[in-house]
């Protein structure tokens, strides 16, 4: 039997992961204590009744939607860390959902939640990123001739200060550069009146 390939973490490294993992959900709970009290705090002292001052209002939903965030993210946090103590219960504890191998022991610890290894993550994020200079799908023909730029409502910037020579041959004027100018055409919309 060879031991090259270690399937799953031993007990007794499960139950360190568990000493790490019960730790930070003491602490998430107390944090989400904390967010909950706050919120309660802030609905409390009436700031939803209408006040004269407008910007008092503004701050106090604005802090109220930055509690209201942060409770929802540590919710996460702590459904994560409880379900990371189900995965140690079940002996599942540490291997990577993509790959499948066991998650380096220092990720574990600095991240007890984690279910995929530094492979598995790159692996996963790379297959959701579009392919490299995006996509041409959507697009009539091949391009030919079709200036690089990016459109700005009906302006266009283009790459490195280079503008296409005008019909009178005068140099542009940043303001009236406009898509058509630029070598885009304007589709016809009902709208038009020409």
């Amino acid at each position: 039997m060879s031991n090259d390939l270690k399937v799953r973490y031993s007990d007794e490294e499960l139950q360190e992961f568990k000493a790490i993992v019960e730790e930070k959900l003491a602490q998430a709970q107390d944090e989400l204590r904390t967010t909950e009290q706050q919120i309660a705090d802030l609905n409390e002292n009436g700031f939803n009744q209408q006040g004269g001052d407008w910007y008092d209002d503004s701050t106090a939903h604005t802090d109220l939607e930055m509690l209201q965030r942060m409770l929802t993210r540590q919710q996460r946090f702590v459904q994560d860390l409880k379900n990371a103590l189900l995965r140690i219960h079940n002996k599942t504890y540490g291997i990577c959902i993509i790959t499948g191998e066991l998650i380096s022991k220092e990720r574990l610890r600095l991240v007890p939640h984690a279910t995929k290894s530094i492979d598995g993550k790159a692996m996963a994020n790379a297959s959701n990123r579009p392919a490299p200079g995006g996509s041409t799908e959507g697009f009539d023909g091949d391009g030919e001739d079709r200036p690089s730029g990016k459109p700005i409502g009906d302006k266009v910037r283009l790459t490195n200060g280079k503008r296409p020579a005008h019909a009178s041959g005068d140099d542009w004027e940043i303001d009236n550069e406009t898509m058509e100018d630029a070598g885009y055409t304007r589709r016809k919309s009902e709208d038009d009146d020409e």
